[in-house]
């Protein structure tokens, strides 16, 4: 039953060899991709303005050369970017490219950008997009937190089906998104210049200014709207889940990316002017004040709104592909539990996938759901990775050498110094307002990854063969077995593990430890009618410890045994085939056995007892 329900929910498991055909098109791979970039209109020109409106009406203005500034910078990292997906088509992006050409702690400086950004992309995208569902829909707004953790739950179980299930289901929203702004854009323009048609705005736009106009003020605003660059890096980070051929696949991809954010990012900051939309905290966001001038309360305002939302969710997706290949990645290196190299039933990186999702909940809780508390978290992880992912081509271009090496060179170079000031821009802007929690944390990660890596290489090392001639190893050496079998009391469960110990060695020791000394009296009393020569030790407590003498008289039989002896535990555990019925008993065993492995000379084993099938054989007979 729950296999069924599993493969209902997530689908039938997928062979090894359906691998080739889990990988994205250019227009599936287009709609997971360009989701959190594009969608990122959704809150970007916004976030400008909400930095821009102490002065006044001249906001407006401003917001023009600021969005300049990023479609600038925006323009600069997709030919950077088109770089590292010629010269790196495994994928790994930013990470793999300061990792060989600066240097290991380099690239884990990268990677640590990524992993926080992609958690971070969840985190702002579902909580954005609920803010596009409460603006429609203002009786939503105190269950907010519930409703973006129901959003990633969901998101969950969609990206766990597989990629290229999960690359159809968000290809439509995506696609009537893009239409949707598309179209919002032509004819809002139409309105105002053609039919000429100018609606009051929904609010009063203040005309005093209350600040004046500074150099710091214009960066803290470009600073905010780098949000709208986030994203671009997820192509590159994901070459290999493109259908062949990849590379140029790819490409195409981020080239359609880069023309969707020109259009849409700068058309909708064209319009936030034009039509005067006023940021508000807690009310209507700037483009549902623009849908509402453009399209009035018609149906059309309700498709923006609900393909903003829905965009904004699908924007989720793309750290759902970013994550788990970035994760992949960094754990074959070994600076990741390999567990996030493992694919699931439905052959994604389903340890990744569920990490990303958890870790991006506790965010949502942690700040309410609100985007503009996590928004300054956002642009600094990845502008960071920006930046050693740009330095590391150049450092690649100047190894290589080959043809053209020199024009590459400086492209990289140009995006270097670009996302270098971009980066200590947000770093300065946005420190206080919780810049400084990213800054923290990247060491924290990277400190975590090295520790991660130097257990792997010393397990590695102790378990290596390199240095051991095998011909010389005695793989027919004998060992006398000393087996110790720990029971509670006499029953079915621990006859049958006695049984089966003396069916292995003649050396068997019962060993019993009860606070209870009627207790042991009794199971001496029913020892004795036992037809046996096995060891009874039978240990009275009087602090009622149970565990600790248990371990303690095992561990004297260990160390008082010889070279050539070892000692083999044997569990007893009977085995309740009602999910239910496993609650209700303690787990003894489990705390005895992760104890004793810890002695080299202990072997531990566990014999199972199943009461339903052994019922059955009683009453069969």
């Amino acid at each position: 039953m729950n296999r069924k329900f599993s493969d209902v929910l997530l689908g039938e498991p997928l062979a090894n060899e359906a691998g080739k055909h889990e990988k994205y098109n250019i227009p599936f791979g287009l709609a997971i991709m360009a989701s959190d970039a594009i969608s990122s209109v959704a809150y970007a020109a916004q976030e400008i303005l909400f930095v821009l409106i102490v002065l006044g009406s001249a906001a407006y203005q401003w917001l023009t050369w600021t969005s300049f500034m990023i479609i600038g910078l925006l323009i600069v990292l997709t030919i950077s970017y088109i770089q590292i997906i010629r010269a790196y088509p495994q994928g790994g992006g930013a990470y793999k490219v300061a990792k060989e050409n600066i240097g290991d702690k380099a690239g884990l400086t990268a990677g640590a950008g990524l992993i926080i950004s992609y958690i971070l992309t969840v985190a702002v995208s579902a909580s954005a997009g609920a803010d596009a569902i409460t603006s429609a829909f203002t009786a939503l707004m105190p269950y907010k937190v519930v409703f973006v953790i129901t959003i990633i739950i969901i998101l969950t179980i969609l990206n766990l089906r597989g990629i290229s299930e999960s690359s159809k289901i968000f290809a439509i929203p995506t696609y009537i998104f893009i239409l949707s702004m598309l179209f919002m854009i032509v004819y809002g323009l139409f309105k105002y210049f053609i039919l000429n048609i100018h609606p009051e705005p929904m609010y009063d736009i203040p005309t005093k200014a209350t600040e004046n106009l500074t150099l710091f003020l214009i960066l803290r605003a470009f600073s905010s709207g780098c949000s709208a660059l986030t994203g671009v890096e997820a192509v590159s980070n994901s070459v290999p889940n493109f259908k062949e051929p990849s590379q140029r696949n790819a490409k195409t991809v981020m080239i359609l990316l880069a023309a969707l954010i020109f259009f849409i990012f700068g058309g909708s900051s064209i319009l936030a002017i034009f039509y005067n939309a006023v940021p508000i905290t807690n009310g209507p966001t700037v483009i549902s004040q623009i849908a509402s001038a453009i399209f009035g309360n018609s149906i059309m305002y309700y498709v923006i709104q609900f393909s903003t939302a829905v965009i904004l969710l699908m924007a989720c997706n793309t750290a759902y592909t970013g994550f788990p290949m970035l994760m992949y990645i960094v754990a074959k290196d070994g600076y990741a539990p390999r567990q996030f190299t493992s694919r699931g039933k439905r052959l994604g990186f389903t340890v990744g996938i569920v990490a990303l999702s958890f870790i991006a909940c506790l965010l949502v809780i942690a700040f309410g759901a609100d985007t503009h508390r996590l928004i300054p978290l956002y642009a600094i992880g990845v502008f960071i990775s920006f930046v050693l992912g740009q330095y590391g081509m150049v450092n690649h271009w100047r190894t290589e050498r080959d043809k053209g090496w020199l024009k590459r060179a400086i492209i990289n170079g140009i995006g270097t110094l670009v996302a270098l000031l971009t980066t200590i821009i947000i770093l300065i802007e946005k420190f206080s307002e919780g810049a400084f929690v990213v800054v923290i944390l990247i060491p924290i990660i990277i400190l975590g990854q090295l520790r991660i890596k130097a257990h792997y290489d010393k397990v590695s090392a102790g378990l290596s063969i390199s240095t051991i001639n095998l011909k010389a190893i005695d793989m027919k050496k004998k060992y006398t077995h000393i087996i110790v079998v720990p029971i509670a009391s006499l029953n079915k469960a621990s006859i049958s593990t006695l049984q089966y110990a003396q069916s292995i060695s003649e050396n068997v020791i019962a060993l019993n430890v009860s606070p209870d000394q009627e207790a042991i009296d009794k199971l001496k009393h029913r020892w004795n009618e036992l037809n046996t020569d096995i060891i009874l030790v039978a240990k009275y407590s009087p602090y009622r410890a149970i565990l600790n003498p248990l371990i303690d008289n095992i561990q004297l039989i260990a160390d008082a045994a010889g070279e050539d002896e070892k000692i083999t535990v044997i569990l007893p555990e009977f085995i309740s085939h009602e999910k239910r019925g496993e609650v209700l008993h303690n787990h003894t065993s489990l705390i005895l056995r992760e104890t004793l492995l810890r002695n080299h000379n202990i072997v531990v084993s566990t014999y199972p007892y199943h009461l339903e099938e052994c019922g059955r054989r009683g009453s069969n007979s």
